[in-house]
């Protein structure tokens, strides 16, 4: 009895306090109409900058071999109809609440990317359709046999890239996540099972994961062995500053093989990337734009942002795979 009394006043406590922080910085409960006018108009400016920044770049600033394959990418219609559906989940107060408290309770023991998946949380955007296309420097009815996503996530930037293909392969490790790619009726592979399928893909994608996986070099070889020769194209997205982590039981350790990424800036980076780290691993660069890697929110934020380099990259002929130290 006094264990669920001191469960129950825990509860209530914890419920009051994020109740509290959320009037405390939510514009919604700010009562004066003059104010709110005030404040909406600071927050859209603020927001307006703020996008801008996120797809800015200095060409100049990049290596000769990366400056002419630069595609510039601009806020689209598909990128604010997520953030606005971010928005309005956000101000799911009593649902946010709940994700909060099932959050704190698991995250001690299970992965941040299993307990969205349970929530039905979390969802990603990496790139619109219409971003895609220009990326590929293809057309809308483009077609092509096999589309492989390693690290899909719950399917929803799969998704974007689907109808362009016939057959759709994801690989996941978080069985939650897993789940929601077979609702979709995705090809679900083990993460020990893509290379060795007995066929190539068309277009590999591997979306802000070279930071997050215990072998990168090992994942880009056997990225460009699986990758249909000649056509077959690698679309890969990393978060800059590259700051390498895996997930290990809701804990963040350092992976077993190490990417060393120089350069202080976006644009230093990318090069470096480029010359150092795909030359060396046999893949070449065909197109680079700079896109921001949005997430839905929560309680606290209406979402959240980091910035990536989304690269498309083809394997050369005349470089052989070699490793990096």
């Amino acid at each position: 009895m006094l264990r669920t009394l001191v469960f129950a006043a825990w509860l209530l406590g914890y419920v009051s306090f994020l109740l509290s922080v959320r009037r405390m910085w939510s514009g919604k409960y700010v009562r004066s109409p003059v104010v709110r006018s005030l404040l909406s108009n600071m927050v859209g400016e603020t927001e307006a900058v703020e996008t801008l920044e996120w797809y800015r770049c200095c060409p100049d600033q990049l290596g000769e071999v990366v400056e002419p394959l630069f595609i510039q990418s601009h806020l689209d219609s598909d990128t604010k109809a997520f953030l606005k559906r971010s928005v309005e989940k956000s101000g799911w107060i009593f649902t946010q609440m709940y994700h909060s408290l099932v959050s704190s309770v698991l995250s001690p023991v299970v992965s941040r990317t299993s307990i969205n998946g349970f929530l039905g949380r979390g969802s990603m955007f990496v790139f619109s359709a219409d971003q895609f296309q220009k990326l590929l420097r293809i057309a809308p009815e483009w077609r092509a046999e096999r589309l492989l996503d390693l690290g899909a996530g719950d399917g929803g930037v799969t998704e974007v890239m689907s109808g362009h293909f016939r057959e759709i392969y994801v690989t996941e490790v978080s069985p939650p996540m897993k789940w929601h790619l077979q609702r979709k009726n995705y090809k679900l592979l083990g993460i020990n099972e893509w290379q060795n399928s007995g066929f190539q893909y068309d277009i590999i994608s591997c979306l802000n994961l070279l930071d997050r996986c215990e072998d990168p070099l090992l994942l880009l070889q056997d990225i460009r062995r699986s990758l249909v020769p000649h056509s077959g194209r690698l679309i890969l997205a990393a978060v800059l500053p590259f700051q390498p982590y895996v997930e290990v039981g809701g804990k963040w350790q350092r992976p077993k093989q190490h990417i060393k990424v120089s350069g202080k800036t976006w644009e230093e980076q990318v090069t470096n990337l480029t010359n150092e780290v795909f030359v060396r691993a046999g893949f070449e660069l065909v197109a680079v734009t700079r896109l921001p890697y949005l997430c839905e929110g929560d309680m606290y934020n209406d979402y959240y942002v980091l910035d990536d380099a989304v690269f498309v990259l083809r394997a050369s002929e005349s470089v052989s795979e070699k490793g990096t130290d």
